[in-house]
Order: structure tokens, then sequence, then C-alpha cells
């Protein structure tokens, strides 16, 4: 079977099933901060359950750059297509860049 180019990879099922499953929790976390802010709770609640929120985002996205890391853009490097290893270094440091601002 032919293998993917870097930018057709997916990820990897158990990682998917990980992921839905965080995503799903931080979504119930969203809904409790609308409810928060209708119960007009105190501010400093609400500002503990942003930062719980945040949190388990940074996770997930911990989790999804691991996948692109391990999955894609190593098989890119090992591919040995200057293309491949260029668009994979192009794509990590873009990606860098947006999560440190």
């Amino acid at each position: 079977m032919e293998e993917l180019p870097v930018a057709n990879r997916h990820v990897m099922p158990e990682l998917r099933a990980n992921a839905y499953r965080r995503l799903s929790s931080i979504e119930g976390q969203i809904r409790g901060l609308k409810k928060m802010l209708d119960e007009d709770r105190p501010c400093i609640e609400i500002l503990v359950q942003l930062s719980a929120a945040q949190e388990a985002l940074r996770h997930v996205t911990k989790l999804m750059m691991r996948n692109y890391l391990e999955r894609c853009a190593t098989d890119a490097i090992r591919s040995g297509d200057p293309e491949q290893v260029q668009a994979a270094y192009d794509d990590i440091i873009e990606v860098l860049f947006k999560h440190t601002r």
C-alpha cells in the first residue's frame, strides 16, 4: 500500500478517542462556565474554571502535537523527500509560534 503524503495523514485512532473524550469534557466545562455566568457566580470562581478549561485544551494540544511529530513529521523526515521535510519543518515552526504567543 502506498504511503500517504504528510499533509494527508490523520490522527491515530487511539489518540482520536482520547482527544474526543477530553474535548467532550471541555465542552461540559464551557457549558458550566456559561451556567456560572447565568447564576451570577463570583468572578474568582469563574476565573478558576476558565483556567481549568484552558489547561484541558493545552493538554489536548500536546496530544495532537505529539501525534503530528510522531506520525507525520517523523515520516516526512525519514522519507528523504526535501519537499516533505521542508513542509514538516514549516508546519512545526508555524504551530510552535502560534502556541507560544
